[in-house]
């Protein structure tokens, strides 16, 4: 085969691949998923998406997933319909993985304590609840991962816009 033949083929081959790629992209364009997008200057996202587990902030909404280990969660900015919403954070201390009873009763005791303050009543007296994000000994020993992350959520019901002060 000569040159000019191996470049044409060359040639024709990258081609194939930008067009492939191109359409894995808006194949995601039209199917969703892909990167959230934050404000540069407030931090709130804008628009949804996947986001990996460990940029995710106070005040970010996100949509459940069905995994219990999870990497990526389907944020969506707090103004859309959604499932969680990050309200408080707290470090757990360096050293060995404690276990997964001590991570969860640490969990348990920081969200439900700026339980009402975030949602402006008593916990014992909401019709919201909480769950949390906590480490695992993989993500404590991989990824130095030490952050319990506390969500408010309505059990009956997607809601929009934060639960700061719903009172309910």
């Amino acid at each position: 085969m000569k040159r000019a033949q191996r470049l044409g083929i060359a040639a024709i081959a990258a081609a194939a691949v930008v067009v492939l790629l191109t359409g894995c992209s808006i194949i995601s364009d039209v199917l969703g998923g892909g990167s959230a997008v934050r404000d540069p200057e407030n931090a709130e996202i804008t628009e949804g998406g996947d986001l990996d587990v460990f940029t995710l902030k106070i005040g970010d909404c996100f949509n459940d997933t069905t995994s219990t280990t999870v990497s990526e969660l389907p944020v969506v900015p707090c103004a859309d319909p959604h499932d969680n919403e990050i309200y408080f954070e707290v470090a757990m201390p360096e050293g060995e993985f404690p276990g997964d009873d001590a991570v969860t009763a640490a969990a348990d005791e920081n969200c439900l304590a700026q339980f009402e303050a975030f949602a402006g009543i008593a916990y014992e007296s909401s019709v919201l609840d909480y769950s949390y994000l906590t480490p695992t000994d993989g993500s404590w020993d991989n990824n130095g991962d030490r952050l319990i992350q506390c969500l408010i959520y309505d059990p009956s019901a997607q809601v929009q816009g934060t639960l700061k002060g719903a009172a309910r």
